[in-house]
């Protein structure tokens, strides 16, 4: 990702994301200590109050303060010995009391803590959480907490509650003033993982200021800086970009640390995360149950020591989980093979084991019928040559003269074919908008077209040529020149094996048929096993390693 910088004014201090609408407030008064100096407004108070200074400035700017009782809004006025300032500021809670909780602790020392959040659970208390939270669990943990004033001891930036992963702790004083400080400066290093609806582009980026919804208050929107909105800087790359379109695993960094910054940024690129009910799809049915985002990595300098840090967490399992499950689209099975090897046959028998199934043949044969738009092409190509007097197509006719006329039967399967592949298109489509596990399509003809599916599993039913030749006689009446004239414009069934993903064996009677259909469709669910493994591991391999592309 490219490395970039904001002007200064631009930044937002990690703690101002911290206010909770519905805190009570109270007055506090402070008087500057005799003997001291002349000071600013903001220094005086950042000195006496447990609030960062961008935070009190903020106060100061609402029209929050008064020196000596006059209002003062300039965080830059001087205040002198003995004067007394009144702020108006979040109350002070009620005294925390530790929950006991799990807690999954990357790393600790007496000054931080590096801890790995699971979703759902608070960051800190507020009016709608008001216990059970991270705060609670960590007193608990870290008695040494409960010396910090105010209701989020520790805390010095935050997570969603259904957001995952890394959150860095201030134990000591100390540490906490000076995260505060990296946190203000951009000296901490975020990066995200998240699962977005759809494939954005390889790398991308959104700079769009961002601010309360105008008419929904608990939300986020993208606002013009004139109206309130605040700049924002959000960049992603494409760690993983599904084939079937659905769905594409990110790094996300942050430069800013606006509220639901990389949910609002992505939702306006057209890419909401899934499981964002807020500002993704109303979805009846999801695969998340929650937005799939995770703090991934987090790289920064120890407050106290000074030494560099870097941190890794790979997500929980629900994101492989959602993943495969957005993954599992309906498998295409295209069955090919020579003539009489049994073909539609197999294409029974999947059918009544519940398989949607397509038939090439069949789609031909509706292009043929009166009025179709195949019909309609060979009338305005061939003329009457091929037709019956009732208008339909002489197939004998048209059998004799294709055998013997390679540039005619080029140049009708150039107006029948594509026809016939958008038919079998729309079926596998139809199969997987209603969630069917498996669909097969029967296309005679698979290799000699140039068709390709590159999600698809060619399967090649396979049969003695004198078995085949043998049901072309007694079923079909096919004559030796027939059968020879037909497979002469064919790939041989030896190169056809060849190519195939699949073989279904037909040498057999019914029942031994039924057997390698019962076969073929356990391998299938045995390949799709190993291609899910293979996937899971190779993802985990990304967040594990922490690779970027």
């Amino acid at each position: 990702m490219t490395e970039r910088t904001l002007p200064p004014a631009a930044w937002e201090e990690e703690s101002d994301i911290l206010e909770e609408e519905g805190l009570r407030e109270e007055e506090r008064i402070f008087v500057v200590p005799q003997g001291s100096r002349k000071m600013r407004l903001d220094a005086f108070l950042g000195s006496v109050a447990e609030l960062s200074r961008s935070r009190l400035k903020k106060l100061v700017e609402q029209g929050r303060c008064t020196v000596e009782g006059a209002l003062c809004t300039d965080a830059d006025a001087r205040v002198r010995p003995g004067w007394s300032v009144a702020l108006r500021m979040p109350a002070a809670s009620e005294k925390l009391r530790p929950e006991e909780g799990p807690l999954d602790i990357v790393y600790s020392d007496e000054d931080i803590a590096v801890v790995n959040k699971p979703s759902g659970l608070t960051m800190h208390p507020c009016p709608s959480c008001p216990e059970g939270t991270l705060v609670h669990r960590l007193l608990a943990r870290f008695p040494q907490l409960s010396l910090q004033e105010g209701p989020r001891p520790g805390i010095v930036h935050r997570l969603d509650k259904d957001t995952s992963g890394l959150v860095v702790v201030a134990l000591s004083e100390r540490a906490r003033l000076r995260l505060i400080e990296d946190f203000a400066a951009r000296r901490v290093h975020k990066t995200y993982l998240a699962v977005t609806r759809g494939v954005p582009p390889t790398e991308g980026m959104s700079d769009l200021p961002i601010g309360r919804h105008p008419a929904i208050k608990t939300r986020m929107a993208v606002v013009p800086e004139e109206k309130g909105g605040r700049s924002a800087l959000t960049e992603w790359s494409t760690l993983y970009a599904s084939p079937s379109g659905r769905f594409a695993l990110l790094a996300v960094r942050l430069f800013t640390g606006r509220t639901h910054q990389i949910r609002v940024h992505l939702a306006q690129a057209g890419f909401p995360l899934w499981g964002d009910a807020v500002y993704g799809p109303q979805d009846k049915v999801s695969p998340a149950a929650r937005q799939l985002l995770h703090a991934w990595k987090l790289d920064f300098e120890h407050p106290v020591s000074g030494r560099h840090l870097c941190f890794l967490a790979p997500p929980p399992e629900d994101f492989p989980r959602v993943m495969l499950d957005l993954e599992r689209a309906t498998r295409r099975v295209i069955l090919t093979g020579m003539p009489g090897c049994g073909k539609s046959a197999v294409l029974e028998r999947l059918e009544a084991r519940g398989i949607p199934v397509w038939s090439a043949d069949k789609a031909v044969a509706a292009q043929y019928q009166p009025g179709a738009d195949g019909w309609l092409l060979m009338r305005r190509r061939f003329g009457e040559a091929f037709f019956h007097a009732d208008g339909t197509v002489d197939r004998a006719a048209l059998t004799g003269l294709l055998a013997g006329t390679p540039g005619m039967r080029r140049e009708l399967e150039r107006l029948i074919h594509p026809l016939v592949r958008a038919s079998m298109d729309e079926f596998f489509q139809k199969a997987g908008a209603r969630g069917r596990a498996v669909a097969a399509a029967e296309v005679p003809l698979w290799f000699e077209t140039g068709w390709t599916c590159p999600d698809a599993d060619i399967a090649v039913i396979a049969c003695p040529d004198e078995v085949r030749y043998e049901r072309l006689r007694r079923t079909r009446s096919w004559s030796e020149e027939k059968i020879a004239a037909v497979e002469g414009w064919q790939w041989t069934q030896e190169r056809k094996i060849a190519a195939a993903d699949l073989i279904i064996r037909n040498a057999g009677t019914l029942e031994e048929l039924d057997g390698e259909v019962s076969r073929f469709l356990a391998s299938l669910q045995e390949k799709g096993r190993k291609e899910e493994a293979s996937l899971g591991e190779r993802w985990r391999g990304l967040w594990s390693e922490g690779v970027l592309p």
